[in-house]
């Protein structure tokens, strides 16, 4: 963010509005994915990797120097919009391959996505004084790779059922079912969080950081605090066989919510403490998210099974904007640590509908 900050003369709170940016393409390209049907009627194999090809054409078009701050905005919107077409299609992917243990392997895939989202921070921190561009090469390069194993190494699964025509209805159909609505409705209130989370991780950690005159590796530590991530998605993916997809989301959720309390006296604890407590944090923060699409995906119309995951994809990341941008306000004004307090409304959120004993997945 310095560096793009410094190259194009960016405002200074370019980070809140850059990745809402991401987010708002993310939810024009879910209305779209959504509305279309598209992976209900296409190969997801295929809507994966035309996805993952467009996101990293739009993803290193940021990198000439004619670029704007607008430039810059629309650049991301496009690339969120077509990560439209690789998360929620690739949960749609594995859903074709899992009718049982559908729990154990989302918690692998969203795993993988948490490693993704950790691993520009990761590459930051090893760069040896390479320049920063090569993050973006990077990035744009495994995401074409990424597209091309779905496409020729994994394709569609054989529980895949094409559907024929565009559904108009599927939007609101889906919702007509509260076993359905509850765990969406739960999901909703993880977005609030995790976004916003993951945002502010290095902004966290660079306050922390100042306050207490220490010299922290931010790219290192903002990778290990959001790629743990990834144990705890894979570890609550076993659980879910054992105690169930919402007990182990309901537990995640009481802990992290929990956090967003704790993160209002964060300054006050001792670097030990303080990093202790952000990995807790990133073990909690995600490892309910595969539980909740597993819900959501148990509970879909089978026939628009890709759509309601897209839809569900779509309202949730719509929150995370609302989230992100407000604590991009209140830490001007009363600072991260206050400000983080506010993500507390998710989990409460989530834990009053998703409930404890509602539905027996």
């Amino acid at each position: 963010m310095t560096d793009l900050i410094e190259l194009y003369s960016l405002p200074s709170d370019s980070l809140g509005h850059l990745t809402s940016s991401v987010q708002l393409g993310f939810i024009a390209g879910t209305l779209f994915y959504a509305i279309l049907t598209i992976a209900d009627r296409f190969s997801p194999s295929r809507v994966f990797f035309i996805s993952a090809l467009g996101g990293s054409v739009m993803n290193i078009l940021i990198l000439p120097g004619f670029n704007t701050f607008f430039s810059v905005l629309v650049f991301r919107f496009l690339t969120g919009f077509f990560l439209a077409g690789i998360y929620p299609v690739g949960m749609k992917i594995a859903s074709d391959y899992f009718t049982r243990g559908l729990g154990k392997a989302l918690g692998f895939l969203v795993g993988a996505l948490v490693l993704g989202t950790a691993f520009p921070h990761f590459l930051k921190s090893m760069s040896f004084g390479f320049h920063w561009s090569y993050v973006i090469i990077a990035t744009s390069v495994l995401a074409v790779i990424g597209g091309l194993l779905i496409m020729v190494g994994v394709g569609d699964g054989p529980h895949h059922k094409r559907g024929q025509e565009v559904d108009l209805t599927a939007f609101f159909r889906v919702f007509n079912d509260r076993e359905f609505r509850s765990p969406a409705f739960g999901y909703f209130g993880h977005m609030w969080e995790l976004y916003a989370f993951w945002a502010f991780v290095p902004i966290m950690l660079s306050a922390y950081s100042d306050t207490h005159q220490l010299l922290l590796n931010i790219p290192l530590l903002s990778f290990l605090i959001i790629g743990i991530g990834f144990f705890s998605c894979v570890v609550g993916g076993y659980l879910s066989l054992i105690i169930g997809s919402r007990k182990t989301a309901f537990f995640s959720m009481l802990i992290s919510g929990t956090c967003c309390l704790l993160s209002l006296v964060m300054m006050e604890f001792s670097t030990v403490l303080f990093l202790i407590f952000l990995l807790l944090w990133g073990i909690t923060v995600i490892s309910d998210s595969p539980q909740f699409s597993t819900l959501v995906a148990y509970h879909a119309p089978h026939d628009i099974k890709g759509t309601a995951l897209t839809i569900v994809n779509c309202i949730g990341f719509s929150i995370t904007i609302i989230s992100i941008e407000m604590i991009n306000f209140l830490s001007v004004q009363w600072g991260i640590e206050k400000a983080m307090v506010i993500l507390v409304i998710g989990p409460i959120f989530g834990l009053l509908t998703l409930g404890y004993n509602n539905i027996k997945v």
